[in-house]
């Protein structure tokens, strides 16, 4: 405003008008136009205008716009598109729904989203891995972070979802990633939901072992037995999961943050958030419709571990509990994730045993050196 002053009272002692607005560094329609206000309002002409419009052409109604914000307290991890889904649903032939970007500018108004920060996306090259297109063609699996519960013990949080619906098949809180606790919830799991076509998971334990033959684990010797295939995403790559890890991020900030006071409180929490986001939650790559819409079981019945049979093979023989199998008065080393389980042989040279397990061949047991020799990975991209 005391620009504004020192430039029509220069007006007024008589300079011309090029000359001062030359001099403020401003255009001559400007200069008029604040001299003009002067003229006709005084002082308060050079104060400062609202920007504010004098009408909004779309403003909502304030039932709407209260319905927005109380949704989003009510659902702080949800964004503008669950939300106007939301509106879609309980407002529908009542009043004219806003669009996305206008409840986006709700939620911005009253300080209810954050400001998203510019990533870089990098490309990494890993392993073919299938599409899971349908329900229950690819379950993905995984462990949460662990985080540390009211009673100072450590929960483990097992997630299974489906690929193609987005549909949380288990949130089990566990205290640890020991095979002793996945096997059962994984044995629940497929009975009530039926066998998936393959499973995809990280390299970690208990889905991969770094000291196991070819990577595997009990755990997932257990799957492939069931005639469920194994994906691995490459190290390093979680992108190659992000369905899950996204999930995960939610999953995080609407169940353990705070962590509650034990294991069973903390297994109702995740209860709770996988009925809301299977059954109410819509979601943007389903057309805004929810999991639970798009999900069925799988058709793949579980009843428990197949028989295994080697016609093609000269004989059967069973890996012991210490991973080895005996021929000829001779033990050779296996794998002890193999233990329990039978193998087909066949010699296939003097001396030279072929080892299959199931349908994939493990290598070549040469009875002099009482070793297995391993080949090419039998399970190829996915283990």
């Amino acid at each position: 405003m005391e620009e504004r002053l020192r430039f029509v009272a220069r007006l007024l002692e008589g300079e011309a008008m090029s000359d001062v607005c030359r001099s403020f560094g401003i255009s001559r329609k400007t200069g008029y136009k604040i001299y003009n206000r002067y003229k006709e309002l005084g002082l308060d002409g050079l104060t400062d205008r609202s920007r504010r419009p004098v009408r909004y052409a779309n403003q909502l109604p304030e039932p709407v716009e209260r319905l927005i914000v109380e949704t989003k307290k009510e659902r702080p991890h949800w964004g503008a598109r669950k939300i106007r889904e939301v509106l879609v649903r309980r407002l529908a032939g009542d009043v004219r729904i806003p669009a996305k970007s206008t409840v986006h500018a709700v939620l911005d108004r009253h300080g209810l989203v954050k400001r998203a920060k510019d990533r870089r996306r990098q490309k990494a090259k890993g392993t073919p891995l299938s599409a899971g297109a349908a329900p229950n063609d690819l379950w993905c699996a995984d462990f949460k972070g662990e985080f540390r519960l009211g009673d100072r013990r450590y929960c483990y949080p097992l997630t299974v979802t489906d690929h193609a619906s987005r549909f949380i098949l288990t949130c089990e809180a566990l205290e640890s990633v020991k095979e002793a606790g996945a096997i059962p919830a994984f044995q629940t799991l497929f009975k009530e939901r039926g066998l998936p076509g393959a499973i995809r998971s990280d390299n970690g334990v208990p889905f991969a072992s770094p000291n196991g033959l070819y990577g595997l684990s009990k755990l997932s010797v257990w799957w492939l037995r069931l005639g469920v295939n194994i994906e691995r995403i490459k190290p390093g790559c979680p992108q190659q999961n992000g369905r899950h890890e996204r999930m995960h991020l939610t999953l995080k900030k609407e169940t353990a943050q705070p962590a509650m006071a034990n294991i069973l409180q903390q297994q109702a929490r995740f209860d709770d958030f996988v009925a809301e986001f299977n059954d109410e939650r819509p979601h943007e790559a389903l057309k805004m419709k929810t999991p639970a819409e798009v999900y069925q079981p799988s058709a793949r019945p579980y009843r428990g571990l197949p028989a295994l049979d080697y016609p093609f093979h000269d004989r059967e023989i069973m890996v012991t509990s210490c991973g080895r199998i005996c021929m000829h008065s001779k033990k050779i080393n296996i794998s002890t994730v193999l233990a329990g389980q039978r193998l087909g042989i066949k010699e296939v040279a003097d001396g030279i045993w072929l080892t299959s397990f199931m349908q994939y061949d493990l290598g070549y047991i040469d009875l002099e050196q009482k070793t297995l020799q391993t080949i090419d990975n039998p399970f190829g991209s996915k283990v």
